[in-house]
């Protein structure tokens, strides 16, 4: 895809725009307000060896922008039917439950690839299988509880 094309990489100090901690994207300027943009962003995320950049290929130059995030850079923004998972970059991913943990009062999924946190809209549709007891949660798909752990803080998985 990308053999024989220049590549442009500009450093992650270099780039002008983040994510923020919510998953919404910024610029000098502040939030980014145009829908299409703001998709067009969250598709072109990657990742390699060097962390998570923006990559596009443009005038026949292979760009990669890699971008300061907060938290991560991959987000669950939905939730269709009760396992399947829609991601920030319109990617799909099973719900696995012995892969959810929360930490700091945020609901993460950690896959081998990738630490993904979940949006508000997803946790909404998500808050219709968890329940509380004693002071755990747990998410019950077809009518088995997960207990769902919770990690004390950001760097311990």
């Amino acid at each position: 895809m990308t053999s024989g094309l220049k590549q442009i990489i500009i450093p992650r100090e270099k780039a002008v725009f983040r994510l923020d901690k919510n998953g919404i994207w910024h610029n000098e300027h502040g939030k980014f307000e145009h829908p299409k943009i703001i998709s067009y962003f969250h598709k072109s995320i990657r990742k390699d060896d060097q962390g998570y950049h923006v990559f596009q290929i443009r005038d026949g130059y292979a760009e990669k922008v890699y971008f300061p995030y907060e938290d991560t850079a991959l987000f669950v923004f939905d939730l269709k039917g009760t396992d399947t998972l829609v991601l920030n970059t319109t990617e799909t991913l099973h719900l696995d439950p012995s892969q959810l943990f929360t930490c700091n009062d945020n609901l993460y999924i950690q896959t081998p690839e990738h630490r993904i946190k979940f949006g508000q809209r997803a946790l909404m549709k998500l808050s219709r299988l968890l329940i509380e007891k004693d002071e755990r949660l747990f998410l019950v798909l077809d009518s088995k509880a997960h207990e769902i752990r919770q990690q004390k803080d950001r760097d311990s998985s």
